[in-house]
C-alpha cells in the first residue's frame, strides 16, 4: 500500500496532465541561476532554475494553485496570459494594475480556474523586463472524454521562443530609461532556451525528435520580449488548429507568424524521408525600427538518422514580409461548430477608437532633453504606486480616473505625413464599462515618427478579431467588410504597421482589466491603458474580495 501512495505521489509531481484531479498545485520558486548562452556566462532571474521556466500542465476547468516565492532582489509578478481569471482579477499579475508586487523574501499564492479553456497559453513576470527569462508555457488539456476537435497527435511538444542579451537585461532597459532612448535590441532569438549556431559560436541547440509516419501536436509559444516571429521547419508543412487557446479552422501552412504573448497548435505528420532538417525562427519587422535580425536555429531529426548527415536547409522569409504576415492571418477563422460556437457581439454598447503612437517627450535628466514615449489616443499611461484593482474595490479616490477618451482627441490622418506635435499628456486614465456591455475597439496605427506593428494584449478576455485594413479606419464602410460569422478568438492580435485592427467582446469579467502593446519597449514608454468593469447583479457577477496574501505595496 506504501508504495502504491508513492507511485501515486510521484506520477502527480511528474506528470500532473495525466492525474485526475480538479485542483492543481505548483510551486514556482524564483531564483538567480547562472546560464551560458552565446558562449558567455551571465546569471538571470528563473523560475526554479530553468530558462524557460516549467510547463504548467492543467485540464479545462481544473482549480490550478500557485504559489510564488521570491528569493531575488527584484519585485517579481506571474502573469497567466490568456487566462480569463472569470471574477479573479486579484491572480491576473500585471504589477500595479491587479496586485503590488511580490517582494524580495516575500510569496503570493495564485488562485483561479481555466473556465471554459483549453490549448496553450502561457505564464510570464509581469513587471520590468523579467519576462525575458521568467516565462514558461501552459498546457490546457481538454475535459477527460472530451476529444480534440482534429486529429489526435501520436505525440505532443513544447516549442518556446525567446529572446535573448549578452548584457543583464535589467540594466539594458534602466539604462535606456535614464538616457532617454531606445533600449539595445536582443542578442539572439532562443528556441527552447537554445540560441542554436551562430556566428563565433557553434552551440548545439535545441533538437526535436520525431518518428517516420507519426504526427506531433507542436505548442508553440511566443515568449519573445519584442519580436514577432517566422517559424518554419525545413520541407515540411504543418497544420494550424488553435491559437491563444481558442480552436480554429484547420488549415496548411509553411510559416506560421506569431507575435509576443500569441501561442499556435499546429500539427506537424514527420512524413518526409529520414534525415536533419532545419528549423529557424526569425523576426518580422516592416519598417524603420531597428531588431534582432539573428536568426534562431534548432534541427528536426528522424530517428535512424546517421550521424553526420547533411541538413536540409530552408528559407527564412524576407525580414519586412508583410504579405506572409497577411496571408497567415487571413486564414486564421474560429472553429465555430456546435461545440465551440463563435459567439460574436452582433449589437455594440461601447464604440472605441484608439490610436496607438510613438512620441517625444520632455526629460529634465536626459541627455537630449527628452524621453522617447508612447501613447494610446495621446495619453501617455502613468502607472499609479497603489495597485488599480485595490483602488477600484476599495473606492481609493485619486489612484486614477475613468475618463480615457473612446476617441482620439484630435482628429487627423492617422497615417499619412504627420506634421502635429511629438509631445503626449501624460495620465492614469481608465474606461468603465458596465457589466455584461458588448465593446468594439478599433486599434488604429499612426506614422506618428514611425509606422510600426503592435502586437496588441487585452487581459481577462477573448475577443473576436473581426476586421483590419490599411490606413485610416473608415467608419462608414470598414464595417461592412467585417467577418460577425467565424472570426478567430484570440487574447493578443497585431496591429498592422499603418493600419488598424478591430476587435469586439463583451465585457462580462468584473474588474481591471490591461490593454497594453506587447512589444515590451512601448509598454515601458507608455503605449498601455485598462478598462475597469463594474460588478454586475449578485455575487456570480462580481469580483470576489481581495485574499488576506495580497502583496503590499
Amino acid at each position: 500500500m506504501a508504495y502504491l501512495i508513492r507511485a501515486i505521489l510521484l506520477a502527480t509531481f511528474m506528470f500532473p496532465a495525466l492525474v485526475e484531479s480538479a485542483v492543481r498545485h505548483y510551486n514556482f520558486t524564483v531564483v538567480m541561476t547562472n546560464m551560458t548562452k552565446l558562449c558567455a556566462s551571465k546569471s538571470i532571474v528563473t523560475v526554479n532554475g530553468k530558462f524557460p521556466g516549467p510547463t504548467l500542465h492543467a485540464r479545462e476547468d481544473d482549480n490550478v494553485i500557485v504559489r510564488v516565492t521570491n528569493h531575488v532582489k527584484y519585485n517579481v509578478t506571474i502573469h497567466w496570459h490568456g487566462v480569463r481569471q472569470l471574477r479573479t482579477g486579484w491572480y491576473d499579475g500585471p504589477a500595479y494594475i491587479t496586485q503590488c508586487p511580490i517582494q524580495p523574501g516575500q510569496s503570493y499564492v495564485y488562485n483561479f480556474t481555466l473556465t471554459g479553456q483549453r490549448g496553450t497559453l502561457l505564464w510570464h513576470a509581469h513587471i520590468s523586463w523579467l519576462r525575458a527569462t521568467v516565462h514558461g508555457a501552459i498546457v490546457i488539456l481538454p475535459k477527460r472524454s472530451v476529444p480534440y476537435p482534429f486529429p489526435k497527435a501520436d505525440k505532443e511538444k513544447i516549442i518556446v521562443f525567446g529572446e535573448w542579451w549578452k548584457a543583464d537585461v535589467e540594466a539594458v532597459i534602466n539604462q535606456a530609461t535614464q538616457m532617454g532612448v531606445a533600449p539595445n535590441v536582443s542578442d539572439a532569438h532562443t528556441i527552447n532556451g537554445h540560441p542554436g549556431p551562430v556566428t563565433n559560436c557553434t552551440s548545439q541547440g535545441f533538437t526535436l525528435h520525431v518518428e517516420s509516419g507519426k504526427t506531433y501536436l507542436l505548442r508553440i509559444v511566443n515568449a519573445a520580449v519584442n519580436d514577432e516571429l517566422f517559424f518554419k521547419i525545413a520541407g515540411h508543412n504543418l497544420t494550424v488548429v488553435e491559437v491563444d487557446s481558442s480552436y480554429t479552422k484547420p488549415f496548411k501552412t509553411d510559416t506560421i507568424f506569431i507575435g509576443p504573448g500569441q501561442t499556435t497548435n499546429a500539427l506537424l505528420t514527420a512524413d518526409k524521408k529520414i534525415g536533419k532538417y532545419l528549423i529557424t525562427v526569425s523576426p518580422f519587422m516592416d519598417t524603420i525600427v531597428a531588431v534582432n535580425n539573428v536568426t534562431g536555429i534548432a534541427f528536426l531529426r528522424y530517428k535512424g538518422t546517421v550521424a553526420f548527415s547533411s541538413t536540409t536547409l530552408t528559407n527564412v522569409p524576407a525580414i519586412n514580409a508583410t504579405e506572409v504576415t497577411n496571408t497567415f492571418s487571413d486564414n486564421l477563422r474560429s472553429l465555430n461548430s456546435k461545440r465551440y460556437p463563435a459567439k460574436v457581439p452582433l449589437t455594440v454598447d461601447h464604440s472605441l477608437l484608439i490610436t496607438m503612437a510613438v512620441a517625444v517627450n520632455p526629460c529634465a535628466t536626459c541627455p537630449n532633453g527628452t524621453k522617447v514615449g508612447a501613447a494610446m489616443n495621446n495619453i501617455s499611461f502613468v502607472m499609479p504606486t497603489t495597485a488599480l484593482l485595490q483602488a477600484h474595490y476599495y473606492k481609493i479616490s485619486g489612484v486614477f480616473t475613468d475618463d480615457f477618451p473612446a476617441k482620439p482627441p484630435i482628429a487627423f490622418n492617422y497615417t499619412g505625413n504627420y506634421t502635429g506635435t511629438l509631445q503626449t499628456t501624460n495620465g492614469t486614465r481608465l474606461y468603465r464599462l458596465a457589466y455584461n456591455s458588448t465593446v468594439q475597439l478599433v486599434l488604429q496605427g499612426t506614422t506618428v515618427i514611425a509606422p510600426e506593428n503592435h502586437p496588441t494584449h487585452l487581459h481577462g478576455f477573448n475577443f473576436f478579431a473581426v476586421g483590419k485594413g490599411s490606413g485610416n479606419f473608415d467608419p462608414n464602410k470598414d464595417p461592412q467588410k467585417f467577418n460577425l460569422v467565424d472570426p478567430v478568438e484570440r487574447n493578443t492580435i497585431s496591429v498592422p504597421t499603418a493600419g488598424w485592427t478591430a476587435i469586439r467582446f463583451r465585457a462580462d469579467n468584473p474588474g481591471v482589466w490591461f490593454l497594453h502593446c506587447h512589444l515590451e519597449v512601448h509598454t515601458s514608454w507608455g503605449l498601455k491603458m485598462a478598462f475597469v468593469v463594474d460588478n454586475g447583479k449578485g455575487p456570480n457577477e462580481s469580483l470576489i474580495p481581495p485574499p488576506s496574501d495580497l502583496p503590499t505595496c
